[in-house]
């Protein structure tokens, strides 16, 4: 499983302090169906805790999600900022999923190198071991 984050979602995340363990661990939540709302297209909703603050107040990430391959953080708000994100949004969400599902590798290494989207490395050593590649 790769994992990303867009350059948006990642300067967000930075901001808010939303570290990549907790991505990690989102999608492997989500690869057990733990999601908060299936939008079609591989586009989700998954609440994640901050600063062990628990995921009742925590904040809403929309993600491009498939099984055994690809996983995007495309979008972020937090529970007071607003309650979910608009049709027009979630349209938008699902095509840039669509978009990223569809880069081949070779492409998808051009958007990173370009600074559009950022790794993050999990290591399978059975350990939580991560780095953030840009």
């Amino acid at each position: 499983m790769r994992i990303f984050k867009t350059k948006y979602f990642a300067k967000w995340a930075s901001k808010e302090g939303l570290k990549d363990q907790s991505l990690i661990t989102a999608v492997k939540e989500i690869e057990n169906g733990q999601v908060d709302a299936n939008y079609g297209g591989n586009v989700f909703k998954k609440r994640i805790g901050i600063n062990n603050q628990g995921k009742r107040s925590a904040v809403r990430t929309i993600i491009g999600f498939k099984s055994n391959d690809k996983t995007f953080f495309l979008h972020a708000f937090k529970k007071g900022a607003k309650s979910n994100i608009s049709s027009t949004e979630e349209k938008a969400l699902k095509k840039l999923a669509k978009d990223f599902f569809s880069l081949t590798d070779k492409n998808l290494l051009r958007v990173i190198k370009d600074g559009e989207l950022h790794e993050i490395e999990v290591n399978n050593n059975g350990k939580n071991n991560f780095r953030s590649r840009t």
